[in-house]
């Protein structure tokens, strides 16, 4: 009987731990850009392949998966922007919109990006590529130099 409690404690804290790291990211600039001048927060743009884009993986498992990024992403409104070579991922009224959010914010079209804005759309810097080798801790710079400008 205690083996079965423990069990059943150890699975609804790995749950409760699992649901903390859960991220709200936006589809819709429109409504990121809402919710950016309600709330008062920079927008985190995410330019990603989420089905064929190596880095882009590595970077949502290095990053955006770590509890340190989940606290800093509370200041951000997350706008994901995904253009997988699957057309079953995205709809194709989704996919045009991200290639028009691709030509505004990432016309070099280099995976993974992350952009900042303000809630009128203005960039206010962007950060490029990623290789475990450099680590994530650019990234986190990123987030502090976006912050920075926005305020």
């Amino acid at each position: 009987m205690k083996k079965t409690i423990i069990i059943f404690l150890l699975i609804c804290a790995g749950n409760a731990y699992s649901q903390d790291l859960k991220l709200n990211w936006q589809t819709d600039f429109n409504e990121a850009k809402q919710i950016s001048a309600k709330q008062d927060k920079p927008i985190l743009v995410y330019f990603t392949g989420s089905d064929w884009c190596a880095p882009c993986k590595k970077l949502k498992t290095d990053f955006f998966n770590t509890e340190k990024f989940v606290v800093e992403s509370q200041k951000f409104v997350l706008l994901m922007v995904d253009l997988p070579r699957r057309n079953d991922i995205i709809t194709p009224d989704q996919k045009r919109k991200n290639m028009i959010l691709m030509q505004d914010y990432n016309r070099r079209g280099s995976f993974p990006t992350l952009v900042g804005l303000d809630a009128d759309g203005k960039t206010l810097g962007n950060i490029n590529g990623y290789s475990r080798s450099f680590g994530t801790d650019d990234y986190f710079a990123f987030l502090k130099k976006i912050l920075k400008k926005y305020k």
